[in-house]
């Protein structure tokens, strides 16, 4: 009879609810049972007396992986490296070799060197920079193409600037002992510029001869319309002869008096010019730059005076007709209304 020491090699103390892990129980089924790994497995998991969702909460896989895992529904399981550890981790649970069941599960499964799968329910986030990235440089580019657009839209509109003929200059000549060299002729003079001229503050003349005062400046404004009171009406010039009597016809924005409050005295300007009208005392009741077409309807005021940057680019009109040009660039308006003719 052996001799009873008192000492306790291993002692296995199992419950049939928990079982312990890395425990074989007698009988229990090996990694060679059944026709497959997954057989084996669910073998030595009934063999213990355990559910899928036992084996989920102690391994903490999805129970959904431990019955594909049973049934080998590889589609329903994740790459092949994580269904490879969920094999080892389940094998070691129901205290069976973990490495022979892997060794099992590649045989049983061969690799087919398919792409490797991300875990079922993995979610995969951007990074929130690349969209805000994104955003801003359509925003720059958007930002870009407008600006094209407008800048193309407004040299459009701008008026073409007239560019003088490019006329060669006659090359120069030497004479045949080299002596001297024969210039070419001169360069035509530019065309006409279509920029008006700077606008000029009225008085600004009289105020600057008489030493900046402005006495002296009003007393020259008064002596001046004295003078032009004396002229007399203005006169057309040949080629205006067979628009006379033409009939006032608005080509534009007409400024000054109400139809109602007017002279009879319209301005029409030709092509853009500047008008100021100004009273017997230098004050301005008018100051504009005209464009071609834009018209000043003199009020009834008395002492008006015209002063005009270009007179031959302004058309009178007395009563609603046409009867010539401006002749100077100051001109008293009271002398621009001619009588109405009488009825018939």
């Amino acid at each position: 009879m052996p001799l009873d020491t008192g000492v306790v090699r291993q002692l296995h103390m199992v419950s049939d609810a928990e079982p312990e892990e890395g425990f074989v129980g007698v009988g229990q089924p090996s990694v060679d049972e059944g026709v497959d790994i997954g057989a084996a497995l669910r073998a030595a998991r009934t063999f213990r007396g355990l559910t899928p969702q036992d084996v989920a909460d102690s391994t903490r896989i999805r129970q959904s992986y431990i019955e594909a895992l049973e049934d080998l529904r590889l589609e329903e399981l994740p790459s092949r490296p994580f269904t490879i550890g969920y094999v080892r981790a389940y094998a070691n649970l129901l205290g069976l070799d973990g490495e022979a069941a892997v060794l099992r599960f590649k045989n049983d499964v061969p690799d087919d060197g398919g792409e490797l799968r991300a875990p079922v329910g993995v979610r995969r986030e951007r990074d929130p920079r690349f969209a805000l990235i994104l955003v801003g440089g359509l925003l720059v580019v958007g930002a870009i193409l407008l600006w094209n657009v407008a800048q193309r839209a407004m040299s459009k509109d701008a008026p073409s600037s007239q560019v003088a003929a490019n006329t060669a200059a006659p090359h120069a000549a030497t004479t045949p002992n080299g002596s001297a060299v024969s210039l070419g002729a001169p360069l035509p003079a530019p065309v006409e510029s279509t920029t008006p001229e700077p606008y000029k503050t009225p008085g600004l003349d009289d105020a600057a001869a008489n030493g900046g005062s402005a006495d002296a400046a009003t007393a020259a404004s008064k002596a001046r319309a004295s003078a032009l009171a004396a002229s007399g009406p203005v006169a057309p010039d040949a080629a205006q002869i067979a628009a006379i009597g033409s009939a006032f016809k608005p080509r534009g924005v007409v400024h000054g008096a109400t139809a109602a409050d007017a002279s009879g005295v319209i301005i029409q300007a030709r092509k853009p010019a500047t008008l100021v009208v100004r009273g017997a005392d230098g004050s301005v009741f008018f100051a504009r730059q005209l464009n071609a077409g834009e018209a000043y309807r003199a009020p009834r005021t008395a002492g008006l005076i015209a002063d005009v940057s270009d007179p031959t680019l302004f058309d009178v009109y007395s009563n609603g007709a046409l009867t010539g040009r401006l002749i100077s660039s100051q001109t008293a308006l009271s002398k621009l209304l001619k009588p109405a003719p009488p009825a018939g």
